[in-house]
């Protein structure tokens, strides 16, 4: 998606962290921009913030709710038109060891974080595929890479954002359409999401990650992960040494299987 001015771009958690910076970026180049949160505050704030500067609406959803998903998008494309790009971000992350997670954790999060960016593309590839064309790009995390503690169920849910974004890519491809799939795997990035975590590799500043997931989009860029050698030196690392060496050069070398030890999360 070269040129954005024009276009119609979706955001889904548009109402803060990043999603808020990349409300901005696209309104700068010019764009029509729909945000989709479950804070309606945070809708409410960034609408004011920025609707001077452009077009920019606002809906209310859940997206673990298909109803809520459903309707909406139904509103959208009645009200607004096609999505000629949409982000899925919204996400969530439970920070403690598996055998402390509820059934609530669990469902919750597969379901915002996995689910959710399916089913949100499902409710719009059809008007992208009657256009023959469009962008779509997902948020996933490089907690997708690779394992660790006290994150279990956010990797797994990120592992099945990555497989399943880079599958759409290929089937978008032989089915010779001209919609283009972007993967995007962020280290721990400073939102408050992540508060607390302790890291020897330096936590991602939002503005310049909000910036780097546009003009991977611009660019139409297949997988990227910031920073680009996260990609490199897990997958080669992983292919190369024993999961043993793996575990101590991960573990005790970069300091990944410790990071989440102070997790905190955004406070309540």
């Amino acid at each position: 998606m070269k040129y954005l001015k024009g276009k119609t771009v979706l955001i889904t958690g548009g109402g803060s962290g990043i999603g808020k910076i990349m409300v901005r970026l696209m309104i700068e180049r010019e764009a029509k921009v729909i945000i989709w949160d479950i804070n309606q505050k945070n809708i409410d704030q960034t609408i004011a913030e920025f609707s001077s500067k452009n077009t920019v609406f606002g809906f209310k959803v859940d997206v673990s709710n298909i109803e809520q998903i459903q309707e909406t998008a139904e509103k959208v494309t009645q009200k607004i038109g096609t999505v000629d790009v949409l982000i899925n971000n919204a996400g969530i992350v439970v920070g403690k060891f598996f055998n402390e997670y509820s059934v609530a954790d669990i469902t919750q999060t597969m379901n915002v974080n996995a689910n959710g960016p399916m089913l949100v593309t499902k409710s719009f590839l059809k008007g992208m595929l009657s256009q023959n064309s469009g962008h779509i790009c997902n948020i996933a995390s490089s907690g997708g890479l690779i394992s660790n503690p006290k994150m279990a169920v956010y990797a797994a849910s990120k592992w099945a954002v990555i497989g399943w974004s880079d599958s759409l890519r290929l089937e978008m491809k032989q089915m010779h359409k001209d919609i283009h799939v972007t993967t995007i795997m962020p280290y721990y990035i400073n939102t408050g999401m992540f508060d607390g975590v302790q890291s020897k590799l330096p936590i991602l500043e939002p503005e310049a990650t909000a910036r780097t997931i546009v003009k991977a989009i611009e660019k139409n860029k297949k997988m990227v992960t910031i920073p680009g050698y996260i990609y490199r030196l897990t997958r080669m690392s992983q292919a190369f040494l024993p999961i043993r060496i793996f575990d101590w050069f991960a573990g005790n070398v970069l300091g990944i299987y410790k990071t989440m030890e102070h997790f905190v999360g955004h406070k309540k």
